[in-house]
């Protein structure tokens, strides 16, 4: 079918007020905000914009967040938890320029687990080693004994791909989890992980520009020693050590955004009132939705074909070539119904990537499902 035709698919098409979510924001990058967290920041009056990172003001904040996190994810006491600006590409570049003695493998499966191989790549005083799967299919990952650090992506974001499973290391390697769009939803036992970052304009519902790690005493360890390494250049901004000592003091080493801060402190509150547990839950609700639907549909299929790899975080469902999603998410963002659930852009496929990030509600995903449906059968 041309384009012409199919863009006229849904042209005058009504949408139905029962069909409409109470929410539009179904993004898989920004993500929903909840307003009341806005309406909080907004009553702290004079006492937090404006102030100095290194003020009790923010630092009281960075250190609940500190304790927030290690108590949701049930981490080890002696994990360290450490903020910096940047957001989680940025971490790519600092393991590899601070956490890698000698060689590191990276198991990639799409977009993003690419460019952090490739990132290690770029730095030609260690050894990257890829082992690749295809677009949309899953990579747990293995030990690798020649290997000192070993890196996974928990939810790959480009195309709704989930580990299944953590792979077990041998004692001298470091198991990096790059957890961006799944942490918090996304199941991970932190305890055998050695280092775990994500930006948190993701499930902890923030805006970009930070990132946060949680960090075993052995990747901190192995952090500070190559800290020490005179002979190996690493920028201030990509510093372990910096980061590690001022997180030790409630702080990031530069400047940070403090509504980030603020609002990054105000989701995981609201989490913590559930607990991880619960969570999860939450998000396996929503994940079969929105995966019976698509397998209920003679229009529809899950992009991701094994089911123990489809994410709870992140759906990527395939529409039938017939009916052009491009125009339908046009209408949505014309008739303010749905932003952001446009497949991944480098994908270039007739698909929908939708959300399931914790603040979205399984009635408004609902709702979102059954409008799709009814666009394309009437």
């Amino acid at each position: 079918m041309n384009g012409e035709i199919r863009a006229k698919v849904f042209e005058g098409a009504k949408i139905p007020d029962h069909l409409k979510p109470s929410d539009p924001r179904f993004g898989c990058g920004p993500s929903l905000i909840p307003i009341l967290h806005v309406e909080n920041l907004l009553k702290t009056g004079h006492q937090y914009l404006g102030t100095s990172h290194r003020k009790l003001a923010v630092r009281n904040r960075v250190k609940e967040i500190q304790e927030g996190l290690k108590k949701y994810f049930n981490a080890p006491e002696d994990y360290s938890v450490i903020l910096g600006n940047g957001g989680a590409t940025l971490v790519f570049d600092m393991v590899a320029l601070g956490l890698v003695e000698k060689k590191v493998t990276h198991f990639t499966c799409g977009e993003f687990s690419e460019k952090w191989f490739q990132s290690s790549q770029a730095v030609k005083w260690i050894s990257s080693e890829q082992i690749k799967k295809g677009v949309g299919e899953g990579n747990n990952g293995y030990d690798v004994l020649s290997s000192d650090v070993i890196c996974v992506t928990l939810n790959e974001t480009s195309t709704g791909v989930q580990m299944s499973e953590l792979p077990k290391v041998h004692s001298q390697a470091i198991l990096c989890v790059d957890a961006t769009s799944g942490a918090g939803q996304c199941p991970c036992d932190l305890s055998a992980v050695d280092f775990y970052f994500f930006s948190p304009q993701k499930v902890f519902a923030s805006d970009g520009g930070l990132w946060i790690a949680l960090l075993s005493p052995k990747a901190r360890a192995r952090a500070l020693k190559i800290a020490e390494d005179k002979s190996r250049y690493i920028p201030e901004m990509l510093s372990f050590k910096q980061a590690i000592v001022n997180g030790e003091q409630n702080q990031t080493y530069n400047t940070p955004a403090l509504t980030t801060i603020f609002l990054l402190n105000e989701q995981i509150k609201l989490m913590n009132n559930l607990g991880y547990k619960k969570v999860q839950e939450m998000a396996k609700e929503k994940a079969r939705h929105i995966y019976s639907w698509a397998e209920s549909k003679e229009y529809l299929s899950p992009y991701v074909k094994d089911e123990k790899f489809r994410s709870v975080a992140v759906a990527t469902i395939n529409v039938d070539e017939k009916y052009d999603v491009g125009t339908m998410i046009e209408l949505f963002e014309k008739e303010k119904v749905a932003y952001g659930i446009d497949a991944y852009r480098k994908l270039g496929k007739n698909q929908f990537r939708i959300s399931l990030f914790h603040n979205i509600t399984i009635s408004d995903l609902k709702k979102l499902t059954d409008l799709i449906s009814h666009l394309i059968e009437n």
